[in-house]
């Protein structure tokens, strides 16, 4: 009798062990399947990446920066002249 009860546990247990494999099997494809989902729906939504908002995000800084050098530039220039600092309000 123990060996019968013996080969039915070892059936048993690998019958469980090939059931989760195939879950993990399952898991998988699952995930990728989600993956790709996200992915096209993230494509179609034209989210930027993270990586192009940084490089935009840093090259504003760059250009504001020039902008404050042009502007201290402009007003040292004004002064030598003795002109009257010009200000965008005053061209309208």
């Amino acid at each position: 009798m123990t060996q019968t009860s013996n080969r039915f546990f070892d059936e048993i247990g690998r019958l469980m062990n090939d059931a989760a494999g195939a879950a993990q099997g399952v898991k998988r494809e699952i995930d990728t399947v989600v993956r790709n989902q996200a992915e096209k729906i993230l494509r179609d939504l034209d989210i930027v990446k993270r990586e192009e908002f940084e490089a935009v995000k840093d090259m504003a800084r760059l250009a504001r920066e020039e902008n404050e050098v042009l502007k201290a530039r402009i007003a040292l220039l004004e002064a030598k002249l003795g002109t009257a600092p010009s200000s965008p309000d005053a061209a309208a």
